[in-house]
């Protein structure tokens, strides 16, 4: 009897991430019957939708989203209860809503697995006790997450990172540069100020004074700022050039990055690119974000390494000065230069233990044959 499986995402890079392993499972065991509730990723995949999350994924407790997704969980289990049935459910990241779909799967006696856990590495560590309560088995995508789960007593699996197959490999600098009226003599600089719009209202004033200090510094620059499509025009004023749709050529061309923390550091350093990191929002926010942690680096090329390689301007050490300065010496010192890039080389070497969907799919699958 064909075995089945539903995966459970929440926003775009969840669907994309699926969609590679649900290509993987179909490769491995071709009579396998896949279902989910995804976007078109999965779906080109061959997954049939249950249901379209485009609404999952806005940011905000509102009513009429709580409502929503409440609404949808319920659905969800109801239909895999009384008609799908199926041998396992994949949940993919979306913490909130996916740990609350697993304590119901739970009751249900439905076999759950964990991709793109929760990171509760950085913070929230209670969050452990629901993991270990519910999920059978947690597939995680940075290696020094195991040492969580083990002492937790929780069955994981590390299956590497996807971002190893996904980002592009790029080779046309001197095409991008011409494209963009960009001078090859000149070293370029991108700045990447946040998605989100507190990101915007903390940062961004810092970013722009810190390029003004590295310009008039060092007049042989040139700067682009990366703008998040999901911005709007009137949230981004900027008196540089700006590109809304060409990230990875910014990480893989330019020469230094200033990048709001997130995962777009892990991208730079798939692309080799020497970046400073910076973080600054509410301080309440950031006072609960202190009680919570359960690390003190921030950037994750630092985090995954060990290894304190990218500089980290937090809060109060978020200063245009101090900012401008690392970059300048990041441009001219070639020391400090092969320094970072020694971490960033390993880094990638570290995530590229596995192919993380084919990984993922295999232990999924021996699962289910059994």
């Amino acid at each position: 009897m064909a075995k089945k499986v539903f995966i459970i995402t929440g926003e775009y890079s969840g669907d994309l991430h699926a969609s590679k392993v649900a290509l993987e499972l179909m490769k491995q065991n071709p009579d396998i019957i896949i279902e989910g509730v995804g976007e078109y990723n999965l779906e080109n995949a061959g997954v049939k939708l249950f249901r379209n999350h485009k609404k999952m994924g806005k940011v905000g407790l509102t009513p009429a989203s709580v409502i929503s997704h409440f609404r949808l969980g319920i659905d969800i289990i109801n239909y895999l209860k009384n008609n799908f049935k199926p041998d396992l459910v994949l949940l993919v990241d979306y913490g909130a809503f996916n740990l609350q779909m697993a304590k119901a799967l739970k009751k249900e006696g439905i076999k759950t697995f964990y991709f793109i856990p929760p990171q509760i590495w950085a913070s929230r560590k209670y969050r452990l006790k629901t993991i270990k309560k519910n999920i059978d088995k947690v597939l995680t995508i940075f290696p020094f997450e195991r040492d969580f789960y083990d002492e937790a007593g929780i069955n994981s699996s590390y299956v590497g990172h996807p971002i190893i197959s996904e980002i592009p490999k790029l080779d046309d600098k001197e095409g991008f540069f011409k494209k963009h009226n960009l001078d090859m003599n000149k070293k370029l600089i991108s700045v990447f100020p946040g998605s989100r719009m507190f990101e915007i209202k903390f940062l961004l004033k810092i970013f722009i004074k810190a390029v003004k200090i590295i310009e008039n510094t060092m007049p042989d620059t040139q700067f682009i700022f990366s703008k998040a499509k999901s911005l709007k025009e009137n949230a981004f004023n900027v008196n540089y050039k700006t590109l809304s749709d060409e990230n990875y050529e910014l990480l893989a061309y330019s020469d230094a990055l200033i990048l709001a923390s997130g995962t777009v550091a892990l991208e730079a350093a798939m692309y080799n690119t020497p970046m400073i990191i910076a973080y600054k929002g509410p301080l309440f926010f950031y006072l609960v974000y202190l009680l919570v942690r359960n690390i003190k680096r921030a950037c994750l090329v630092n985090i995954i390494t060990g290894v304190d390689y990218v500089k980290e301007f937090l809060m109060f050490d978020a200063k245009p000065n101090k900012i401008a300065k690392e970059i300048i010496e990041l441009i001219e010192n070639k020391d400090k230069r092969a320094y970072i890039k020694e971490g960033l080389t390993k880094t990638k070497s570290m995530l590229n233990e596995f192919d993380c969907a084919a990984k993922a799919a295999q232990i999924i699958n021996e699962e289910l044959i059994g």
